[in-house]
């Protein structure tokens, strides 16, 4: 499973994704074993039940050139056989205690999760263990599952105008940065993927000091202690991996030039316009402007008919099916701000693109209405206490966090720093923002008529 974090990458319309962090309902508790395996600890004993997740410090951002996917592939792989268990084994044992698990990959990340009656918590940890250090690769396998993510990419991605579009407006808005590659990787690299570059992925990254475990759920902190150290206290660390901060990625350089990205597609039923924006991460302890900006696009978008976009484009002047803004700001490294148009039938991309970059600035001259960040505030504190009732939610909050370079402290500190953000502190970051005259803007489109006649023949 490919778990992005771009808008375009997983625009679900209509919504602006919101990473609200919160304290859970129990106690939060951090500790380290002597291998450098990070813990984390999130109770909450109102179910006999936990979530098992292990975090590796390793995503397709940091895969070699040449590799693309690798990451992914080696996600698959890490469900084959072990010196201990067969192939599919480790599914079928979550299944046969009751649980549930998969996996999935980010740019940034790789993870590994399982839902289990508490009592199965050693049960997981021990099989997990297994597989972080003593995983079979074999050609057969590796054959046989290159072709699997081969398949997976034409269903998600291949057959999909939405996905080839969001691929290349990616790869447009970074320059240098890996983020501009597809996290299942480009097709003709996938293709090549070998035995050798799964072993040596494997071998590079997957130690317990590139590693994060996350317990959440029906457990206290000295269980998951004992049993952390029964099961991964004894595999050695890699001394060749230091701390986070050492993971070095190619810088993206200055944007001084615009880049315009037009992909059409006969299967396009409702075009759009796509603007990205350069925008800075949430960083340790120092994550205001991030908070800023989170504010910005739920005001500009994240609130339904509320929003400033949708209220005026799609409500009162009906120009826009849809209207949105998105920051993902839990990324290691830098990120994106997007604004969104998809204009009624009729209207060409040029006018959607001028519309939306009219409302901006409308937005800018104006200003935000102290009612509608009070009543964003207002759903910020909701969702604090409704989502201390998931913990598997709370778990995947700190496992993306502390995998992009967050501390539990950042994540702790994250709803305070969102009510304590001022409107001008969200002025100024727009601002900021919409002052970049290096836009990478995407038209996704049909073609020409005379174009969609002829493929149609």
């Amino acid at each position: 499973m490919i778990r992005p974090n771009l808008a375009g990458a997983s625009l679900a319309l209509g919504l602006t994704a919101l990473p609200f962090a919160v304290q859970a309902a129990g106690e939060v508790t951090e500790f380290t074993l002597d291998n450098g395996m990070q813990v984390v600890v999130i109770e909450d004993h109102r179910s006999a039940a936990v979530t098992h997740m292990v975090w590796y410090r390793a995503g397709s951002a940091d895969e070699m050139p040449g590799q693309s996917g690798i990451a992914h592939f080696l996600e698959h792989l890490m469900f084959k056989a072990t010196d201990d268990l067969e192939s599919r084994e480790f599914s079928r044992i979550v299944e046969e205690n009751g649980g549930s698990d998969n996996a999935f990959t980010s740019w940034d990340y790789t993870a590994y999760h399982q839902r289990v009656a508490s009592d199965r918590l050693g049960l997981m940890m021990m099989m997990e263990a297994d597989r972080m250090r003593d995983l079979i690769l074999d050609e057969a396998e590796v054959t046989t599952e290159r072709q699997v993510i081969l398949e997976e990419r034409a269903q998600r991605t291949d057959t999909s105008p939405g996905g080839l579009f969001n691929e290349q407006l990616a790869a447009a808005t970074y320059l240098n940065h890996p983020y501009g590659r597809p996290i299942i990787g480009w097709r003709h690299e996938m293709e090549e993927l070998s035995l050798q570059d799964a072993r040596d992925w494997y071998e590079t990254h997957y130690h317990p000091n590139n590693a994060i475990l996350i317990v959440a759920g029906d457990a206290t902190p000295d269980e998951v202690r004992a049993l952390a150290e029964e099961h991964y206290g004894p595999i050695p660390a890699n001394p060749d991996i230091e701390a986070t901060e050492s993971r070095e990625r190619p810088y993206e350089p200055p944007h001084i030039a615009e880049r315009r990205v037009i992909y059409e597609d006969a299967r396009v039923a409702n075009p759009y316009v796509s603007i990205n924006y350069l925008a800075p991460e949430r960083n340790a302890g120092d994550q205001e402007e991030a908070a800023a900006l989170t504010l910005l696009a739920e005001i500009l978008a994240g609130s339904g008919f509320t929003a400033v976009l949708p209220r005026e484009m799609q409500l009162e002047d009906e120009r826009s099916l849809f209207v949105g803004a998105y920051y993902g700001g839990t990324s290691l490294d830098e990120t994106t701000f997007t604004l969104i148009n998809m204009p009624l039938p009729g209207t060409s991309l040029e006018q959607a693109e001028a519309d939306i970059l009219a409302e901006i600035d409308e937005f800018l001259e104006e200003g935000i209405d102290p009612a509608q960040l009070d009543r964003i505030r207002f759903q910020i504190e909701a969702a604090r206490i409704y989502d201390e009732d998931d913990v598997a939610g709370l778990a995947n909050i700190y496992g993306r966090a502390l995998a992009s370079g967050l501390t539990v402290a950042d994540v702790q500190a994250w709803p305070d720093l969102l009510a304590a953000t001022t409107v001008e502190d969200v002025m100024e970051a727009a601002r900021t923002i919409f002052s970049q005259g290096a836009t990478t803007t995407g038209y996704l489109m049909q073609p020409p008529a005379e174009e969609t006649a002829e493929v149609s023949q």
